[in-house]
């Protein structure tokens, strides 16, 4: 018969500092003891589950990770000789000790030795555990092992020391997204959040115009960037070196150093009237594009011995050229290079209102859609983006009483992990504000279907990580080298989770938790392509006129 009400389950066999191994103890049958699990007894032993190794006033809480069945050899008690016997052997992750009071403490400080008990966790065990950060009411999803009970992260730690939100395509990234800003707003009505849609999933037209949006609207601006206009003039200068140079042209270098001491010239010339003795070269203030382009053609023909001979910088910045008037000239580019309303250093006020949510109507989340916005440029606009969130506070006396939240999709399209020049200057601003950001009240979340392709520097900055379904054997490596040695092994269940389902790790949680996230309440356009109804019932025909025209118009959200 199964065993229902005594908790004894199993021996422990083998302990290593972040790994115990334990037998289970089986019924005549061959039955193992069964614990209630989502209001169902289910075997012990599922991985994810929760059990408690105790010896001597010692009582350790460990998670699963892994079962096996293998043979082992015993004397027979019935016929001489020995007997093969099938026994069923679990690995476990140590996470902390339950003490005397019933609470739980992250760490283990007083291991057990092989041949302690290994016990069942009642549900009253696992609520006591989880109640930590009840208190602030920032719910998230319910625990895989036990449904009914709610997951409670910490937000000051999710948002304030970075987080990372990691899962392979159709995981459930953007349910989690969405899911976890839509609970803030709710929990925290003056939330600042910023969120980067590369592919319009937050904001977005149905067949027939009809708009929809993955927030309240009471909550929610959605600016497409193009209208937001980051223009030129407000960039680094690193930023303009990756926007304007190609640097594996020969003459890269003089034309880097060229274009350093022209900006700083026009940028002094063109603000004096504002009182700053010292302007620097990446100063936030106006300077004429035109301006620049006359410098670097006046240097590439000038001449020397009365026009006999060519000056030093002759001929050099022919590419640089071409590649300016190209872009100033492509209309796709108009909002960075030929900004209709930022045209002169008093409008970045207004900028920086809509940016963080402050101008009309003011709300708590800004979703700036970058999927309008061509890709050669994206990395060069959400470097933009991110320095001015940070920018924003540092600058601000008021910054601990205003903490900003940058949400980067799709993080690893502009915030790679290889050295790639193209990406110098976002790289820059991303991994500024992780090393730097919460001194200052900017917090990150950087979210990526391809970890192993993400700036390493940013993913060591990040102190919890909310890992979904992951079967990338590279990601994972990679995943498994950014958490705690203790918790290693627990990356194993990555390749199992369900849709919306993650393993969360780090400091906003009390302990390594497997959860499924609540459904968000708008849902984001981020669901698969149904190939088989539409192929079924879907459109027959289609106005390709109007496709084309988006096209030319490069306007997806046209209605």
């Amino acid at each position: 018969m199964t065993t229902y009400m005594n908790t004894l389950v199993g021996q422990v066999t083998a302990v290593r500092p972040g790994l115990f191994s334990a037998t289970l103890n089986e019924d005549n049958d061959g039955n193992l003891s069964k614990v209630m699990s989502n209001g169902e007894r289910t075997p012990v032993g599922q991985p994810g589950s929760y059990l408690a190794i105790t010896q001597k006033g010692i009582r350790v809480l460990a998670m699963v990770t892994e079962m096996v069945e293998q043979d082992i050899i015993e004397p027979s008690s019935n016929l001489p000789g020995r007997r093969n016997v099938r026994q069923r052997t679990i690995k476990l992750i140590p996470l902390g000790e339950i003490n005397s009071g019933g609470i739980f403490e992250n760490g283990v400080k007083n291991y057990p030795v092989a041949g302690a008990e290994v016990h069942a966790v009642s549900e009253d065990d696992i609520k006591s555990i989880f109640v930590k950060f009840r208190s602030q009411g920032y719910s998230l999803g319910k625990l895989s092992t036990h449904s009914t009970l709610d997951v409670c992260f910490d937000p000051a730690t999710l948002f304030g020391r970075h987080c990372a939100i990691l899962g392979q395509s159709g995981a459930g990234k953007s349910w989690a997204v969405a899911n976890i800003i839509q609970r803030a707003v709710k929990v925290m009505p003056n939330a600042h959040i910023i969120l980067l849609d590369l592919h319009g999933e937050y904001a977005w037209k149905d067949r027939d115009g009809k708009q929809h949006y993955a927030f309240d609207e009471n909550v929610v601006r959605h600016i497409d960037a193009r209208d937001l206009e980051m223009p030129y003039w407000l960039m680094t200068f690193a930023e303009l070196v990756d926007l304007l140079i190609d640097r594996s042209d020969d003459n890269a270098s003089t034309q880097i150093a060229f274009l350093r001491d022209s900006v700083h010239d026009l940028r002094n010339k063109a603000n004096k009237g504002l009182g700053i003795s010292h302007l620097t070269v990446d100063s936030p203030v106006y300077f004429s594009l035109d301006a620049l382009y006359s410098y670097f053609e006046e240097a590439n023909k000038m001449t020397t011995n009365f026009g006999k001979e060519k000056g030093p910088l002759a001929g050099q910045f022919d590419q640089f050229l071409m590649r300016l008037q190209s872009r100033m000239n492509d209309v796709r580019y108009n909002f960075m290079l030929k900004p209709s309303h930022r045209t002169s250093s008093d409008s970045l006020v207004g900028l920086l209102r809509d940016f963080v949510g402050l101008g009309e109507p003011k709300r708590q989340i800004t979703v700036i859609d970058l999927s309008t916005v061509p890709f050669d440029v994206r990395p060069t606009v959400t470097s933009q983006i991110g320095r001015l969130a940070f920018e924003f506070n540092y600058w601000n006396p008021h910054y601990r009483d205003f903490p900003i939240l940058l949400v980067c999709e799709e993080a690893h399209a502009y915030i790679p992990r290889d050295n790639d020049p193209r990406y110098e200057g976002t790289r820059q601003s991303m991994q500024r504000i992780a090393r730097e950001g919460r001194k200052y009240g900017v917090g990150l979340v950087v979210v990526s279907q391809r970890p192993n392709e993400l700036s390493e520097t940013v993913l060591a900055q990040c102190n919890t990580f909310i890992c979904l379904r992951l079967t990338n054997p590279d990601d994972q490596a990679y995943v498994r080298n950014l958490v705690p040695e203790a918790e290693r092994d627990l990356i194993e269940v990555l390749s199992s989770l369900g849709r919306g389902e993650a393993l969360a790790m780090g400091q906003a949680v009390p302990l390594p938790t497997r959860l499924q996230f609540n459904k968000p309440n708008p849902v984001p356009n981020s669901s698969d392509v149904d190939f088989y109804n539409q192929w079924i019932t879907g459109l027959k025909d289609l106005d390709v006129d109007d496709i084309v025209d988006r096209w030319r118009h490069q306007n997806r959200m046209k209605s």
